[in-house]
């Protein structure tokens, strides 16, 4: 039997798009399955002057697709409260733990707390200082603060705002979430490699030749031009989702499937990637930046014509990289990595590309093995092998085993967010960022952010629809490698059918 959770919510940015679009969806689905039921309750804040009917109109409304029963319905939008609140205004703090102390009562939450920060990072210590003064956190329960990225804007940053975290919250109350560490694959990763000695075993350098992962969004920066003029690409996604995977990729088997043992080995494998000097990092990474182009019959601007953005912007919209690893297993192996806006198509995968026999006896160019692990949006894994072609002779050609997870049973498994926010219930975060996984990324990134504004140049550019610039493909062909994923090819070959 589901056991449901006893818990006080509270959201900073309440009215805001990733409340609507991903929170009170997600807390929903938990609502559905049983693991919130009567004992919880939400408190909305923000600026903005609403009652609560108007805050349960707008939660209505964002999950009123996900189940056709009023009733249902209206029962869990019972559960939200609304509290117009300055967050720098120490009064509205009293107000905010009136209410709670209220709801707390009314819906036996056993003083358990959890406060989502859907809000700009200048806010989180401001709000940490006024929850602990105004004695909002009692101790008497758990006590959880959730926090969405950027975790700073460089390691300075992001150590200042975690050295003022710190001081109201231990580490283990702090959840810093990636919703890609929610995706279902991604959590599968740790099964693929470490449930199948067949992979476990070839798991090397002995036996791998590079590995690639990429994060690709065929969307521009749509209404976002205003935060990626500060953040960019290597920063927007380098920095935490990238790393986070090339950690998962990389680490050690871990001693026990637990959060300890596997945070133990994410930040070993952190630290043992090498820290490249600026003029190291000029060659290892690429910058890019979309231009307008007609692409699959539509017409895209380019990145200096998108709202918010400078004429003369020469933040990087797409980054392609090398990473290298200095350890006994990953000496040698090159991690690829790119991410962009405006590529051919949406898509995330990890392609581990095995080295070819040097004892060839077909005495002919065989096809490289490859594990390719789909991410988003379809989710899966297939594994690229030589075999004989049926008829005369010899013929050896590549086939594809290939699996898909069911769409079925994917429409019925848990969307990232719902499964981050009952990892926070359960006090449970393996598939959060720890600080010093935060700390050693921004180590990692800095310098190449350093790199580049240290050296100015021209930033090259690329087609929107293509998959990044040519110096990015350049980069690999130096090393004898090349991309495995290259959607863009399709499209041209099929442009003119």
């Amino acid at each position: 039997m589901t056991e449901s959770k006893q818990v006080l919510f509270t959201i900073f940015g309440a009215t805001g798009d990733l409340a609507q679009r991903k929170l009170y969806p997600s807390l929903f689905r938990l609502y559905l399955r049983g693991q919130l039921a009567e004992h919880f309750a939400v408190i909305g804040t923000a600026r903005r002057e609403w009652t609560n009917e108007f805050y349960r109109d707008i939660v209505k409304a964002s999950i009123v697709n996900l189940v056709d029963n009023e009733e249902k319905v209206n029962q869990f939008i019972s559960h939200f409260y609304y509290q117009s609140h300055d967050v720098t205004d120490a009064e509205h703090y009293q107000t905010l733990k009136n209410l709670g102390q209220e709801l707390k009562a009314q819906y036996q939450t056993a003083d358990n707390q959890v406060f989502y920060l859907a809000m700009a990072p200048q806010f989180f210590s401001i709000i940490a200082n006024q929850l602990q003064e105004q004695g909002i956190l009692t101790g008497k329960g758990f006590e959880r603060v959730i926090i969405e990225k950027p975790f700073g804007t460089d390691y300075d940053s992001a150590k200042a705002l975690n050295d003022s975290l710190g001081q109201v919250f231990n580490e283990n109350q702090i959840f810093r979430i990636d919703h890609y560490l929610g995706k279902e694959m991604i959590q599968s990763v740790s099964a693929v490699r470490f449930a199948n000695t067949m992979f476990e075993s070839l798991w090397n350098n002995r036996h791998i030749d590079n590995i690639q992962i990429t994060f690709a969004e065929a969307i521009g920066v749509e209404d976002r031009g205003g935060y990626y003029e500060t953040s960019g690409a290597l920063k927007d996604m380098i920095q935490n989702h990238v790393l986070q995977v090339l950690s998962l990729l990389a680490m050690e088997k871990p001693a026990a499937f637990t959060e300890e043992e596997i945070l133990k080995e994410k930040v070993n494998a952190l630290q043992a990637i090498k820290k490249y000097t600026r003029e190291e990092a000029l060659k290892a990474f690429i910058p890019g930046q979309y231009i307008a182009n007609q692409f699959n019959g539509k017409d895209y601007i380019s990145y200096h014509d998108e709202p918010n953005v400078a004429p003369n912007s020469t933040t990087e919209t797409f980054v392609a990289g090398k990473f290298l690893i200095e350890n006994d297993r990953w000496s040698g192996v090159p991690f690829y990595v790119r991410s962009g806006k405006r590529l051919t198509e949406k898509g995330t995968r990890i392609n581990i590309i095995f080295k070819q026999d040097k004892n060839n006896i077909f005495n002919k160019t065989l096809a490289e093995n490859i594990l390719t692990l789909y991410i988003q949006p379809t989710e899966g894994f297939s594994l690229s092998l030589n075999g004989k072609e049926v008829g005369n002779g010899f013929d050896v050609s590549p086939l594809k085993l290939e699996y898909r997870h069911d769409s079925a049973v994917l429409g019925n498994s848990p969307e990232a967010y719902e499964k981050l926010i009952l990892d926070v219930l359960n006090g449970d975060g393996t598939n959060f960022s720890h600080w010093e996984e935060v700390a050693r990324s921004w180590e990692l990134i800095d310098v190449i952010r350093q790199a580049w504004d240290s050296h100015p140049s021209q930033i090259p550019t690329y087609l929107a629809g293509s998959m990044g610039p040519e110096q990015a493909f350049q980069l690999l062909e130096k090393e004898g490698c090349s991309w495995i994923w290259q959607p863009d090819l399709w499209y041209k070959e099929n442009e003119n059918k």
